[in-house]
């Protein structure tokens, strides 16, 4: 059932808001499951201009970092800036002075054109504003965006500790927000990189766990393998990517990073990153895999038609076969095109239309063969039971992937996908949770059975969550004996936010803690039992 949203309240998650002083309290209704005993972190932007200067991308906001706190059945809610020198050199200044993903910077108007010469050739200042997740190093915890910084933050006090440069530690330009964690606490994450002969290449970082003589894991970090680029001086964009129990898996898309005009126009023309995005008509999907321990690259041209892919969902293996469950977006255009704030802010009508252009969004499986002979041409590969996805040898050694589509709906995206992590992650798994996207604008918590393709829907009028985090019941049996924690805005109503839970099995509430402040967007986060 899709709902509407003539009133535009979804304009209010892309508004400014303050930052708390203390904990605030929060009212509610129904029972807080008795085993939430820690912390609900969520980033997102929280400033959406400097004065009178606007940022004009969704992912240009300055960072703010959110936080419900569950002791004896009860709420509070607490909210802080992240510190970063984007941040702080903005507020001292009060002009934009860091380039972010969709804003240009432009240069002090105080400085004379002699220092305005000299700092064009110190090159470019890569922003540190670090509003699309959080997650554990070690001991530590990390805010971070796409760029080699990341900001390490107490998660008590949501204060602001220090900026670490990845390129310090290993060769890479850059991480994902999205790294793959396993139980003992190992991290591996992956990054654009210069590889050998000056052509680019990405590579697969591993931070250890927390070290006995209590040193940084980080400055542990190793590169375990590497990745080619299809294209020489064009990496493509990389959100995130798979692990299994043995295996990663990399999924090249046509939407790429064109270095040269990174590099190039970035301080002549005032360009900001979205402006060296392009898209390669002709190149479709490349799939790699890589053994994960040793770290070894398996040099197999797998490849689909052209996606745009941003989120993972799981990946694991079954006899012989890597799975892999991704949020897709159908053909080669960037889908971050249509995630300027102006689009976002826009009424109803025009929010439509201006979807009606983009991307289609679509979960799909695709099945890789992990055994691969010359002679099977022509023939389908995948002899698992349960999926129709299939793997084709052509005569020129590619081997051509078809999805299993395991969710489909116009225009109604299944994205910010979250699974039971902890005891599923690189495993053979039934569900998945997630956003539901109407027009890009928010508006639903979904569930989906990916051997059945059963879906559930949560959804409320005037009403705009965010992505579904999964915590477990302790002493659950079943995949999804736990429950999903989500932060609703819901502008129209007496109090315009609320932390809502949600049970895993079948969406229903258990309760919610609302809060007398307006919540803007958050992207991902993590519980912190």
């Amino acid at each position: 059932f899709l709902f509407e949203h003539p009133a535009g309240g979804y304009k209010k998650i892309f508004e400014t808001c303050e930052e708390l002083s203390e904990p605030l309290p929060t009212t509610v209704t129904g029972r807080i499951p008795s085993f939430l005993k820690g912390s609900l972190l969520r980033l997102g932007p929280g400033l959406f201009e400097i004065g009178d200067e606007p940022f004009y991308h969704l992912f240009d906001g300055q960072a703010l970092m959110h936080k419900f706190d569950f002791k004896n059945g009860q709420v509070t809610y607490f909210r802080k800036f992240i510190r970063t020198d984007a941040y702080v050199r903005a507020i001292t200044e009060k002009r934009v002075v860091i380039t972010e993903f969709g804003t240009f910077a432009y240069p002090d108007p105080c400085k004379n054109i002699f220092s305005r010469f000299f700092s064009y050739f110190k090159g470019v200042e890569v922003t540190d504003n670090c509003l699309v997740n959080v997650y554990p190093v070690g001991e530590d915890f990390y805010a971070v965006t796409e760029t080699n910084y990341i900001t390490k933050v107490n998660t008590d006090t949501l204060e602001t500790l220090k900026k670490v440069d990845m390129c310090n530690y290993v060769n890479i330009n850059g991480v994902t927000a999205h790294p793959h964690i396993e139980r003992d606490g190992t991290v591996y994450n992956i990054g654009n990189c210069m590889g050998k002969g000056a052509t680019l290449a990405y590579n697969i970082v591993r931070i250890p766990p927390t070290q006995k003589d209590k040193s940084d894991p980080i400055e542990k970090s190793k590169v375990v393998v590497q990745f080619p680029s299809a294209e020489r001086f064009k990496p493509s964009y990389v959100h995130s990517f798979g692990m299994s129990d043995n295996y990663f898996v990399f999924v090249e898309t046509p939407v790429k990073i064109n270095l040269l005009k990174f590099l190039s126009a970035w301080s002549i023309r005032g360009s900001n990153y979205m402006d060296c995005f392009e898209s390669n008509e002709n190149q479709g999907t490349l799939f790699h895999i890589a053994r994960k321990n040793p770290g070894e690259y398996i040099d197999h041209k797998f490849k689909g038609a052209g996606i745009g892919m941003f989120h993972h969902i799981n990946t694991y293996e079954d006899q012989g076969f890597i799975v892999v469950d991704l949020c897709a977006w159908k053909g080669f255009e960037f889908v971050y095109n249509y995630l300027w704030l102006a689009n976002l802010r826009a009424n109803w009508e025009e929010v439509k239309k201006a979807a009606m252009m983009a991307p289609q969004p679509e979960v799909r499986r695709y099945v890789i063969p992990t055994d691969v002979h010359k002679e099977e041409q022509g023939k389908n590969l995948i002899s698992l039971p349960y999926t129709t996805a299939t793997a084709v040898m052509h005569a020129d050694g590619t081997i051509w992937l078809e999805p299993e589509v395991l969710f489909s709906g116009p225009r109604q995206a299944f994205e910010f996908p979250q699974i039971n992590y902890r005891k599923y992650g690189g495993k053979n798994y039934s569900y998945t949770y997630g956003l539901g996207l109407n027009h890009f604008i928010p508006d639903r918590i979904c569930k989906l059975n990916v051997k059945t393709k059963e879906t559930w829907v949560w959804q409320e009028p005037e009403s705009y969550p965010s992505e579904p985090l999964f915590v477990q019941t302790p002493d659950g049996v079943d995949e999804d004996d736990g429950v999903l924690l989500t932060i609703v805005a819901a502008p129209g109503s007496q109090r315009p936010a609320y932390l809502l839970i949600l049970n895993a099995k079948d969406l229903s509430e258990i309760a919610r803690a609302e809060v007398e402040c307006s919540i803007p967007v958050t992207f991902h986060g993590m519980y912190k039992p």
